[in-house]
């Protein structure tokens, strides 16, 4: 077996030997066991699935985040000869069709989707119909509550996996600390002897953390970089507004900079990408947006100029500084004042408990009136229950985990359309019974100025068909170029699997679970902050949070072992929040909430924080909104709440 898998390693990547940890984790697939390969990014963890897949009988599904990263692992797998597709949501009808019928015929060996395919009923019903050998998760400590980047999504994996009765499973990560590492192991039944850990330690990243008033920043920076500005590197912000600010004023003091963040048009930040990657561009000052997928060798120095999210961000984005293995230097410019900011991110998040009620009398209401089914609008059951989107797809997932909902199938509530051609051409391109349907498409629909409005229930009672086959013909005149359809307002419908649930205990379990979900995300900032001023070494003190216990010793070339230990600058003075007149700030909005104003909405207005009920009330024109958005949310709230006794 072990020759054959070397022989596999030479005749397709054309590697004579493995890298660490790589012969480990293909061993222990080809073994018929399930593994994960925890290893620092750059270091060769997709050649783990893609030489496994190899080597299997049947298909290997692979669940990525990210559509850039499926599309060049995609592009790398072409130049290897090695038969691997997509089903993403950028394909044609008939190219996913096509992709469905190579899976099916055995012709393709790796197929990678991202994982909200899977909500897809027609598409689960697929894969239950196809033999898989290998279910791979991509960026794998998504799965964990309490990893630094979790997508509620992920949790229903282990789900899928017996669903379509996959016997192995390969996680894949670059940043797990020793809880993440067991909660992924646990949910996917890996032994722990088949979690491969290379060891996270680079010794060419030198690490340093400085110290720097948010007024002085950019003099600090542009002063680093004048010995660096024919090098690659890349400086992240937290806002995009930041990115360009920065830029602009690194080219002021005759730094060529650019800015690049999620807000450009696709075309300019790809254009910047390519430049970059290609070297015509040096230095790109960026949001996170940048950087998943930039797989450039020779990146020679990355600086936060605002404090990362949390440890592992910091450790995924220096990740990419110096793959080619020579020396690069890792930045960050401290100081405590956006720590609020982060912290007030996390508070904004989390439902409150009469949220999370709300939903839950939406499914028993809906459960006890329409045969046990619920049908939901992301946007719209957002909106009502006042719960930001990617917390109430947590909720969602929480309640199928809990056995509440099972996901069914999903629709678009709206289809319009408008002509490209005139529509007597359109129709006449059509003979027979084929003409007479696309007639009644037309005939039946709502009709305004320029766009018209599919309406089913009209369409069925003139010419008795299924809705399909309509949305068959829809999407087949907009790929001929007939007419341009639009789509809005997915629809979930799920079927109700327990509509007795005792709803007053499960609210408080589910506010319980978000709490600590909340708690766990505060002590990540608190664990940043202590990281970097820290006396002890930061090579030995980030190696060991991700479970690395090699480095024996003090690194010798980080800021510490430099004998540059940081401290945070002194915060401005605020003054005590006693000093506001919580009466004036607070008025306008409890008005407008009325009855829903509660200690924590009222706290979240002063601090500036969105949530979809301000939204709709147009809160941030209100006396008071962010007003106290330099304070931290916890100590705005206590204040709430004395004054609300």
């Amino acid at each position: 077996m072990t020759a054959d898998l070397h022989a596999l390693l030479q005749q397709h990547f054309g590697f004579a030997s493995f890298r660490p940890g790589q012969a480990e984790v293909v061993h222990a697939i080809a073994e018929g066991r399930s593994a994960a390969a925890i290893f620092p990014t750059g270091s060769g963890k997709s050649l783990c699935y893609q030489l496994s897949a190899l080597h299997l009988p049947d298909l290997t599904l692979v669940v990525s985040p990210l559509l850039a990263l499926m599309q060049d692992q995609l592009k790398f797998l072409a130049q290897k000869g090695i038969a691997a597709a997509s089903i993403d949501s950028t394909q044609s009808r008939e190219a996913s069709v096509e992709v469905m019928n190579g899976v099916r015929a055995g012709q393709i060996k790796i197929l990678m989707v991202s994982v909200e395919r899977l909500n897809n009923e027609r598409f689960r019903n697929f894969m239950s119909q196809v033999p898989i050998s290998l279910l791979v998760v991509d960026e794998a400590h998504c799965i964990s509550e309490w990893g630094h980047n979790f997508r509620p999504d992920y949790l229903k994996l282990p789900q899928y996996r017996q669903e379509f009765n996959i016997n192995q499973t390969l996680l894949l990560t670059a940043t797990a600390t020793p809880q993440v590492i067991q909660d992924m192991g646990q949910k996917f039944g890996i032994q722990s002897n088949d979690v491969i850990l290379t060891g996270f330690y680079r010794a060419n990243l030198n690490l340093a953390v400085q110290g720097v008033k948010t007024e002085d920043k950019v003099d600090c920076l542009a002063e680093w970089l004048n010995g660096r500005i024919h090098q690659s590197g890349i400086v992240y912000v937290t806002l995009q507004q930041t990115a360009e600010q920065v830029a602009e004023q690194l080219r002021q003091r005759n730094i060529a900079a650019h800015a690049y963040h999620a807000g450009m048009d696709s075309e300019r930040r790809q254009a910047i990408q390519q430049q970059f990657m290609a070297g015509e561009l040096g230095i790109i000052v960026a949001t996170i947006a940048f950087g998943m997928g930039i797989d450039k060798s020779d990146i020679r120095f990355v600086v936060h100029y605002d404090l990362p999210k949390s440890i592992e961000n910091y450790a995924q984005e220096i990740g990419r500084a110096g793959r080619d293995g020579n020396p690069s230097d890792c930045l960050v410019l401290a100081n405590g004042d956006n720590l609020n900011v982060l912290e007030n991110f996390v508070y904004g998040d989390t439902p409150e408990r009469a949220a999370i009620d709300h939903v839950l009398s939406d499914i028993s209401q809906s459960a006890a009136q329409g045969g046990r089914q619920w049908e939901m609008v992301l946007n719209s059951l957002s909106s009502q229950s006042n719960i930001r989107p990617l917390s109430l797809k947590t909720l969602l997932v929480y309640l199928e985990i809990f056995n509440i909902i099972k996901p069914v199938y999903s629709y678009f509530a709206e289809y319009k359309y408008k002509f490209l051609q005139p529509q007597e051409e359109v129709v006449a391109r059509f003979k027979g019974e084929r003409q007479d349907f696309v007639n009644a498409i037309f005939d039946s629909s709502d009709k305004a100025r320029t766009w018209a409005t599919v309406n089913f229930e009209r369409l069925n009672q003139c010419y008795p068909s299924e809705r399909t086959r309509a949305l068959t013909a829809l999407e087949y005149l907009d790929e001929q170029g007939l007419i341009e359809l639009q789509t809005k307002q997915m629809t979930q419908v799920y079927d109700v699997v327990n509509p007795h649930f005792e709803q007053a205990s499960l609210v408080a379990s589910l506010d319980e679970r978000f709490r600590t979900k909340e708690q766990s995300e505060i002590s990540r900032i608190h664990q940043l902050v202590a990281f970097f001023t820290s006396d002890s070494c930061l090579s030995r003190q980030l190696a060991e949070y991700f479970a690395d216990h090699q480095l024996q010793t003090n690194c010798g070339h980080c800021s510490v072992c430099s004998g540059a230990p940081a401290s945070l600058p002194p915060l401005p003075n605020l003054p005590p929040l006693e000093q506001y007149d919580y009466a004036g700030l607070s008025q306008q909005i409890t008005e407008k909430l009325g009855g829903a104003a509660t200690i924590v909405l009222i706290s979240r207005f002063l601090c500036g924080l969105t949530t979809p009920i301000f939204t709709r009330l147009k809160a941030r024109a209100l006396t008071g909104f962010a007003a106290l958005e330099q304070y931290r949310f916890s100590d705005v709230k206590a204040w709430v709440a004395h004054h609300r006794e």
